[in-house]
């Protein structure tokens, strides 16, 4: 058995290749049981369990705690644990560290949805968010666009300085932010990477031609935009039947009869699709949002990437 560990993620998953593998492993069959949500303090904070796999070669297990708490504690408010398991025997072949293969999948699926619907010549980004997934996002959206300007927005702005110094000592530039309605008017593409569990991306302040990356806000308690927004915009997924269980914004929206399942246009898996000819922007006016509540195929092509030249995977 092979331990992966924080590093080692890093190391061998570089986000420009991880989302080009991430563009070609969704097209690929991947079977994934819906995650399991345990609640064992009866708050917000949860343990889920993700399990994938491809027949005949290898499972994956996530198992992820998410305590929002912990951020006033100076702690991480995400922690995981990925196993990788041989679908030939049930041995358990590696032990990857999951917190690190969670943010880098993650950013690299919201970069991915941005290459996808944002306009092509978007210049500005702004991360909403200053937790672990702040430098991630900037990294990830940097492997595809050609950024200008960045903008950390936090709630603190001494966090959002802390993030934005902390790009520094990685040669990248940029400003932090209190003031959310100025960095929203400024950007082309807007990531926001909260444990928010109230809408504080107001409608009326996300300009037209915006691309808007929901990566947070994944149970129905949570939301980091309006739902009033959604009505507006071009509405895709990482996952419909996972969106449409659990997506926070998107579920009030449809709770509240804004908008309808026919109004999701498309996940990544049909956006990548040559043969479906999915519609991403029509217009450089349109507002484009990519929801995503995290889904756990993404989870073993990102470990299948890893583990590329290892023992664990040249075996199967």
């Amino acid at each position: 058995m092979q331990f992966f560990s924080k590093d080692d993620v890093t190391r061998l998953a570089p986000y420009e290749p991880l989302i080009q593998a991430l563009a070609t492993g969704l097209l690929e069959p991947i079977e994934s049981p819906s995650r399991i949500v345990l609640n064992p303090n009866h708050d917000a904070s949860a343990v889920l369990i993700m399990p994938a796999w491809k027949p005949n070669g290898i499972m994956g297990t996530k198992i992820v705690s998410i305590w929002p708490g912990n951020n006033a504690k100076g702690k991480p408010a995400v922690s995981a644990i990925y196993v990788v398991t041989s679908c030939d025997d049930g041995q358990t072949l590696a032990v990857i560290d999951g917190t690190e293969l969670t943010l880098r999948r993650t950013a690299a699926a919201a970069a991915l949805g941005a290459k996808l619907l944002a306009r092509s010549n978007s210049k500005k980004l702004a991360v909403l968010g200053t937790g672990a997934l702040s430098m991630a996002m900037v990294m990830a959206h940097r492997s595809v666009f050609d950024l200008s300007e960045i903008i950390i927005w936090g709630r603190s702005l001494e966090n959002a300085q802390t993030v934005a110094e902390n790009l520094s000592h990685s040669g990248i530039s940029a400003s932090a932010t209190i003031d959310l309605q100025s960095a929203l008017a400024s950007a082309d593409v807007v990531v926001a990477a909260t444990t928010a569990t109230q809408p504080f991306i107001r409608s009326d302040w996300v300009k037209p031609g915006t691309h808007l990356g929901l990566m947070g806000a994944f149970t129905p308690q949570m939301a980091e935009a309006e739902p009033e927004l959604l009505p507006n915009v071009r509405l895709f997924v990482d996952s419909r039947e996972a969106v449409l269980q659990k997506g926070g914004e998107v579920l009030q929206a449809l709770r509240a009869g804004l908008i309808q399942g026919s109004d999701v246009r498309g996940e990544l898996a049909e956006l990548l699709s040559p043969s479906l000819n999915i519609v991403g922007r029509t217009s450089d006016q349109d507002i484009t949002v990519f929801k995503s509540v995290g889904f756990a195929s993404l989870d073993l092509i990102a470990a299948e990437y890893v583990l590329r030249d290892s023992y664990v995977y040249l075996d199967q």
